[in-house]
């Protein structure tokens, strides 16, 4: 990380290829793709349309160790942006009831997954707003940031609970209860 000249913190590109993790034959820099904060992926400025394409990079795609995205096949290791998290949970399903249900997600590229000890549930929040930013992992260190409407429906099957800091906000899953915030620091 570094501080650019309008004080914002700021992630620099590691050139010399992804930190932490295996990388194909060749490094082939930057190329010029993003994955907006929505989800929705672009390649050279343009929306890629197909969403089989989208799972088709989406397959190859890991984050090192220090945060920066890579496609990574065996032959070719290129760079790419992500203004916030590569996927979106845009849909979930609830199994049960209180301790014993299960809450599963559907991303933006229909990768479910159950909230579990292998797929964490979290919230941060916004630097600016403070608002909660929720989100659940979907494999290895890629995670899926809660659309508003479905985090909505999480909140509304949440519960307090007697946290090390106070009282907790948060849901059941698996069989362990999932924080979402201290009730304490929002009075």
């Amino acid at each position: 990380m570094a501080q650019g000249q309008d004080g914002i913190t700021k992630t620099t590109k590691n050139t010399d290829g992804p930190v932490g993790i295996a990388a194909g034959k060749f490094l082939c820099g930057d190329i010029d793709m993003r994955i907006r904060g929505d989800g929705l992926w672009f390649y050279q400025g343009s929306p890629i349309g197909r969403k089989e394409l989208s799972k088709l990079f989406a397959s190859v795609l890991k984050r090192d160790d220090a945060g920066q995205y890579w496609l990574i096949t065996p032959v070719e290791t290129a760079s790419i942006e992500v203004d916030d998290l590569p996927f979106t949970a845009v849909e979930m399903l609830v199994e049960g009831k209180g301790q014993h249900q299960q809450i599963r997600f559907r991303t933006n590229l229909d990768d479910f997954v159950t909230v579990d000890d292998d797929h964490p549930l979290g919230c941060d929040h916004d630097d600016v707003t403070g608002e909660p930013r929720p989100w659940v992992r979907i494999r290895d260190r890629l995670d899926a940031r809660i659309v508003r409407a479905v985090f909505y429906d999480l909140v509304a099957m949440g519960e307090e609970r007697k946290g090390e800091d106070g009282q907790d906000f948060g849901v059941w899953s698996s069989g362990r209860f999932w924080p979402l915030g201290s009730l304490e620091s929002a009075t």
